[in-house]
Order: C-alpha cells, then sequence, then structure tokens
C-alpha cells in the first residue's frame, strides 16, 4: 500500500482523509453542477422541476449507493455514472434548444474555452455603431438582443478577416446559405440556422433604423462597426420572397475613391485617359458589363477634371459615392414633375453644365440628349452596358441613329472586366508548356514563367498554414482589364461610310487596339494574375472578339 494511504489512515482512524476529501470534492461538483442547471433550464425555457429534480434524484441514489457499497471505487463510480450520466442527457436537451454558439461540450465549445479570454477581450474592443452614430452597449448575456449581438460579431469579424466586400444571406429550407464575396468572386460559406439568422436580421435592423418588423418590401440603411480606431461602413439590405427574406450585408469600400492610375489602366491607355482632360467636348463610352467596375471607372474620370474651374454635373439612378465639389444627381421615376431620365439630362444640360457623367444610357432619348450635349460644346461621359467596345459603338449607333453626328462627336470608347491579382507573398511560377502557349497565342520568348495561386502549404503537425496575406484565396484585390480605341480622323470617316459593324471591327484592328483577351494575357505575362482568372472573367461574358496572331 502506497505511503500517503497508510498515513491517511494512521492519521484519520477509522475514516481516509484521501477518501473524505475525494468524496467532498464531487459532492461540491454534484452541487454546483444542479446549481447551474437550476439557472440554465430557467435561461432556456425548459421544464426546471423534471430536470432538477432527475440530477438531485440522481446524486441523492449516488451518495446512498457509495456508502453502502463495501468497495469504495466501485461506489465511486456508480455515483459518477449516476450523475454524470444525467448531467449528459440534460446538456444533449438544452443545447436542442440553442444556438450553435451556446452550446455546452461541443469540440467548439472546448475549443473557445481555452481562447475564451482573448475572445471576450477582442468583443470588447469591437463596437457597433447604429445609423443615429449612438454606440451600442454589449447586450446580457441570453436575451434575444444578446444572440443577435453575437452572431452578428461572428460573422462580421470574419467577414473582414476574409476581406469580403458583401456577404449574401438566403432562405433554404432550414438554413440559410452565406456567400462571401471575396475580390469579386462568389465564396459558399457554413450554413446558418434559420433561427439563428431571425435573431441577426432583427439586430441588423435595428442597427440600420429599419422597420424590423417589415419583412416583404425591400428596405435599405446603413451602419458601422469599430475596432481598434478601425471604422467600416455596412450597407443592409432586406427584401422578402417566397422562401424567406434575403439580407445582403456590403462594406462600403473606397474603391469608388480611385484615381485613374489606379485603375489597372496599359501606359498607352493611361496616356489617353489624361488627354481626355484636355478635350472641352466630345462623347467618350465607359462601357462593360454589369459589376464590372465601370461606375469606378467614370468616377475617376469626373475627378480628374478640375472641380473649381469646371462644371461638372452627373446624373445617376443610384450614386455609388459622394463626389467632392461635383453636383450630383439623382433620378428616381417616383419623383414628382421630372419626366424621363432624358428629360432630367436635358434640363441638366440647359442649366450650364461643362463636363457631363450619364451613370445609366439605356434608351435612345437619353443617347440623343448626351450626343446633342456633346455636339453644342459639352464633354459627356456615358456608361453603355456592353461586352466590348464594337458592340457598344453598334448600340451607340443604334439609339443615336446619326452616324455623321456619332462621327463628329465621338471621342474614344473603353470597355473593362475585373480581375483579381495574384497575392505576392505565397503565388508560384511554372513553366508552362507548349500547347497552352499556342491556345492563348503567347509567344515563348516572353512567357518563359508563368504565376498561379500558390498552393496549400502544411506545417509539422500537417495542420494547413494559410497565408495572412491573401487568408488562402491566392489573390488580393482586383485591377481592372481594358479595351479601348481613340477615334482620329480616319477612324470617323469609316463610322460615316461602312455599313457593317465587323468592317469597323478591321478598322479598329489596323488602329493596332487589342482586344480584352489580349490585354489580359499582358497581365498575365506581366505576373499580375493568372490564366484561370483570365479564363473565369472573359468567359462569364460574351466574347469579346478573337486576337490577332502576332
Amino acid at each position: 500500500m502506497p505511503d500517503f494511504l497508510l498515513m491517511s489512515i494512521e492519521y484519520g482512524g477509522y475514516v481516509s482523509i484521501v477518501k473524505l476529501v475525494l468524496f467532498l470534492i464531487l459532492y461540491l461538483l454534484w452541487f454546483l453542477m444542479l446549481t447551474w442547471a437550476h439557472k440554465d433550464a430557467k435561461a432556456v425555457d425548459t421544464n426546471i422541476g423534471f430536470w432538477i429534480g432527475l440530477i438531485a434524484g440522481a446524486g441523492a441514489v449516488g451518495v446512498l449507493l457509495w456508502w453502502l457499497i463495501p468497495v469504495f471505487i466501485v461506489g465511486l463510480l456508480a455515483f459518477m455514472a449516476l450523475v454524470g450520466g444525467t448531467g449528459l442527457a440534460y446538456v444533449r436537451h438544452r443545447n436542442t434548444r440553442v444556438l450553435d454558439f451556446d452550446r455546452v461540450l461541443t469540440i467548439e465549445h472546448i475549443k473557445h474555452t481555452f481562447a475564451k479570454s482573448e475572445k471576450l477581450e477582442a468583443m470588447e474592443n469591437f463596437k457597433f455603431i447604429t445609423a443615429n452614430n449612438n454606440e451600442v452597449p454589449s447586450p446580457e448575456p441570453r436575451t434575444p438582443i444578446f444572440f443577435g449581438y453575437r452572431t452578428a460579431y461572428d460573422v462580421l469579424t470574419d467577414a473582414m478577416w476574409r476581406r469580403a466586400s458583401t456577404v449574401m444571406f438566403a432562405p433554404k429550407g432550414d438554413n440559410y446559405e452565406v456567400t462571401y464575396h471575396i475580390d469579386g468572386a462568389a465564396t459558399k460559406q457554413p450554413a446558418v440556422p434559420r433561427e439563428q439568422m431571425e435573431y441577426l436580421i432583427h439586430f441588423l435592423k435595428e442597427l440600420a433604423a429599419l422597420d424590423a418588423d417589415e419583412k416583404r418590401k425591400p428596405q435599405k440603411g446603413k451602419f458601422r462597426t469599430a475596432q481598434k480606431n478601425v471604422n467600416v461602413d455596412w450597407e443592409v439590405m432586406s427584401a422578402g420572397s417566397t422562401a424567406g427574406e434575403q439580407v445582403r450585408l456590403k462594406q462600403v469600400s473606397k474603391e469608388h475613391d480611385l484615381r485613374i492610375p489606379e485603375l489597372g489602366l496599359a501606359p498607352d491607355q493611361q496616356e489617353h485617359f489624361n488627354h481626355l482632360r484636355d478635350n472641352t467636348q466630345g462623347v467618350f463610352l465607359v462601357t462593360g458589363p454589369r459589376k464590372s467596375g465601370v461606375t469606378t471607372t467614370l468616377y475617376a474620370l469626373i475627378r480628374h477634371h478640375d472641380a473649381f474651374l469646371n462644371n461638372i454635373n452627373t446624373l445617376e439612378k443610384q450614386p455609388a459615392t459622394q463626389l467632392l465639389n461635383i453636383t450630383q444627381h439623382t433620378f428616381s421615376p417616383t419623383d414628382t414633375g421630372t419626366g424621363t431620365y432624358a428629360t432630367k439630362l436635358q434640363s441638366m444640360v440647359r442649366l450650364g453644365a461643362e463636363v457631363v457623367g450619364v451613370g445609366e444610357c439605356e434608351d435612345a432619348e437619353t443617347a440623343k440628349v448626351a450626343s446633342a450635349a456633346a455636339q453644342d460644346g459639352k464633354l459627356v461621359y456615358v456608361v453603355i452596358t456592353a461586352d466590348s467596345v464594337l458592340q457598344a459603338l453598334g448600340k451607340w449607333i443604334k439609339m443615336v441613329g446619326d452616324k455623321k453626328q456619332i462621327a463628329e462627336t465621338l471621342i474614344g470608347i473603353s470597355n473593362q472586366r475585373m480581375m483579381r491579382t495574384l497575392c505576392e507573398e505565397c503565388k508560384q511560377g511554372y513553366a508552362p508548356n507548349k500547347e497552352l502557349l499556342k491556345k492563348f497565342n503567347l509567344p515563348a520568348e516572353k512567357a518563359k514563367v508563368l504565376y498561379r495561386p500558390g498552393k496549400e502549404v502544411y506545417d509539422k503537425r500537417g495542420k494547413p498554414s494559410v497565408c495572412d496575406h491573401c487568408q488562402g484565396t491566392g489573390f488580393v484585390g482586383r485591377a481592372g482589364v481594358f479595351e479601348m480605341i481613340a477615334l482620329n480622323d480616319e477612324l470617323r470617316k469609316a463610322i460615316r461610310q461602312v455599313k457593317q459593324l465587323p468592317e469597323l471591327g478591321m478598322q479598329f484592328r489596323r488602329a493596332k487596339m487589342l482586344y480584352l483577351q489580349e490585354q489580359a494575357l499582358r497581365k498575365v505575362i506581366a505576373g499580375k494574375t493568372a490564366i484561370n482568372e483570365v479564363l473565369r472573367v472573359l468567359s462569364s461574358g460574351k466574347k469579346p472578339g478573337r486576337p490577332a496572331a502576332k
């Protein structure tokens, strides 16, 4: 027998001090579990009497058996089996009645327990600021506002760490599907239970000063988060659907504040954009598919002009940001006395605007007003939805209907896409095979090494090591890729005389215009993006044209 047991027996006589201390510790743990279960059962709104009676009864029977069974260790095991079994039964029951992050004794709960102090400190440093500029105090635990607060914290901190610009919540069955848009690419995330989403939606609406009870009509508002003196503005949009309420969270970024050198233009294209500032009249078409960054380009061109020397006005249906010292007009069909988009543009031009930005041109009436304004001495930037420079010109000819006027006023066209740029920290070089070079018409001497996103790296323990710079996506940020033509006298003559659009395309090629694919491959050769990214972006729409052989 070990010495310490002999000592305890000698010291206590008929009572073993070690056994007594062990009994008192387990008895105290049972009492603490009983106290916690009583408080927890009330919080989760379950049958308090049943569960407290069950746990108390199990403990009482366990104590009795412990004293009656002559073998101490057997009695101990009987006590632990009874108390532990009823305790685990209660935990399993209560976990079905609470949200995921409030469950106990799960793998996630055990992991978070070790990092609890860091998590609490991070939550204390994270603040929600309402649309009315009021800071939201930390709510009491286990309250409806706490569940929404905690879910919003988890979602937003994760989204910001992953550099997500948009978070989409779409109802599907008993869950909500969650999608992050990171550098323009959609990435699926773990689903959120519908019950948990209800708390989140209610909390977000309260933050953005929206009607929390309205679940069908579209609503839009804003709120702010603050962490370590870094403020982030968020736009929340909600709208009803047959499956349930859809929600979108969009980070109000500074992307629309970019200047011309930051757009991703080739040197010759940037030079052409710089020369636009010297023009006093004409039409320049800013084109691309939806969500291709045309608004950012329009704003960069508008900002390139001196707002103190020029009267600059824009007309948009929904301005993306506020432009300093520039008059921004918003068109809404519900405005009384406004008339059409074209009539509002016409009145804006008559008020003396010298540089005009037309955020959306979707009809012939607007196109004719814009073209006429350029003919009268205005410089007009017009946004059109199109897949290529040639398609944009075809749409403009069809809408304006006067080739002579178009030839006199049109000064250039750009068409664009947004492509993700490779992470400089983890991108990997590789030697492309000859078939790949041949497929993309790339000269071997110029493409000895291409780059792709870095592969997943594992540490010594076999765990994946995520790049801190790109969070494992392989890309950081986006840049524009542009197809562009500046009109000269020869091309103006061609617009007047040529009857078929493909013939104008041949004239553009003679003027050394490079297609989007060719411009994108320039970025691939320079190591700025990857071949797969080019395929992803350009295959999402219509083919802009076939690159000619070099």
